[in-house]
């Protein structure tokens, strides 16, 4: 069914998306505008590509089913388009499909917000954790010189096609196919590191790999599911710290940081107890954030008023509901009392006036590494490392 595209449409097309991002306030800088209206998104696309249904299933597009305008009409779309559900490319499936993502070409809005907050600019060497489709990529090669930026994937598969849309478009940057936690120090020192996955706390390879004064940039994220955006600044003592940014950015989990599988099964059991705390706040981005911290190595089940946590390291449970009387109750199992920790942080972040994550930032040490509230002296609590 496929049939050629408009001459010239493809370019008309960058033009209108780079309009779109400027109007929306996601592109600032006119050297990044001139990366959005030159990059050729099709080229990162590949041939098949899927989005979420109504129902959260995925419908699958396939390049050859609809025509050469209407597919570049969709690959200009200020939207995310996943290329990979549960490990496998999308290109066998047909129709809808269940499963995870894990692996897209971020909508075009967010990437060029998270290159504009890293703060990259000419001249500038960057190490890129996360190639994906090599689309950022492509746009940090235009700005920036292929010799300049630096990529790694962990996934084979999707390496590899990144490394042949790159050389189709003609970008030539150091490619590499390992474990972007563990960072690429052959070509370091880089004066920007950032991170096209989420993670759970920064890898201290990272900063033995930028220069003193250098930054890195990451979305952070947790096994409750709560996340913030960290910008940091190395110092020449070794240590990094900065604020979380107020943009709500968020990519999928670094493979190695994902969460297990919470247990199918799970009864709590022992005696129930009034809860401090609404187990709906939970459901508040930012509250999330807040709980995380105090229960960094738990997974959540539920929201509303019944909340399941599960401490993977020691197998600690806590269980919220309804209680007939009013207000709620929790009961606990386990080492760790989840609930009673969630609870206080939750607390002490209600006392601060609820705030957004940006009133938080983050600190890394050689031994340690800790999010605070406030101020580096003000609450805080240790990331996993």
């Amino acid at each position: 069914m496929t049939t050629r595209e408009t001459p010239g449409l493809a370019v008309r097309l960058r033009r209108t998306l780079a309009d779109r991002l400027a109007r929306t306030g996601s592109l600032r800088d006119p050297a990044w505008r001139d990366a959005v209206e030159a990059v050729p998104r099709e080229r990162f696309l590949g041939s098949t590509v899927a989005r979420v249904t109504a129902d959260g299933e995925w419908e699958v597009i396939h390049r050859a089913e609809v025509t050469g305008d209407e597919w570049l009409h969709l690959v200009y779309r200020d939207e995310t388009w996943v290329t990979q559900i549960d490990g496998s490319m999308v290109e066998g499936a047909h129709g809808t499909v269940s499963g995870a993502p894990t692996s897209s070409s971020t909508l075009p809005g967010l990437v060029v917000l998270m290159l504009e907050a890293a703060g990259i600019s000419d001249g500038d060497k960057v190490l890129e954790v996360g190639t994906g489709t090599g689309y950022s990529t492509a746009l940090m090669c235009h700005r920036l010189g292929s010799h300049a930026v630096t990529s790694v994937e962990y996934d084979p598969v999707v390496a590899g096609r990144a490394r042949d849309a790159l050389t189709v478009a003609g970008y030539a940057p150091t490619l590499v196919t390992g474990d972007g936690l563990l960072g690429y120090d052959k070509n370091a020192e880089y004066d920007r590191l950032i991170a096209t996955c989420s993670v759970r706390s920064i890898p201290f390879s990272w900063m033995w790999q930028v220069r003193d004064g250098s930054t890195i940039t990451a979305p952070m994220s947790g096994w409750m599911g709560g996340s913030a955006f960290a910008h940091l600044m190395l110092g020449d003592d070794g240590t990094a710290s900065g604020r979380f940014l107020g943009d709500d950015i968020s990519f999928m989990t670094a493979r190695p940081h994902g969460p297990p599988p919470m247990p199918s099964a799970y009864l709590v059991t022992g005696d129930a107890r009034e809860s401090r705390v609404d187990p709906g706040v939970l459901d508040d981005p930012a509250g999330l954030f807040a709980a995380q911290l105090a229960a960094p190595s738990a997974v959540r089940l539920g929201g509303g008023d019944e909340v399941v946590l599960w401490d993977v390291a020691t197998g600690s449970l806590a269980a919220t509901g309804l209680d007939p009387r009013g207000g709620w109750t929790v009961r606990q199992r386990g080492p760790l009392r989840l609930w009673d920790a969630v609870e206080h942080a939750v607390v002490t972040w209600q006392a601060a006036g609820s705030p957004h994550q940006s009133a938080y930032g983050l600190t890394v040490t050689g031994e340690r590494q800790y999010v605070w509230l406030g101020a580096p002296d003000g609450p805080s609590w240790d990331l996993p490392v």
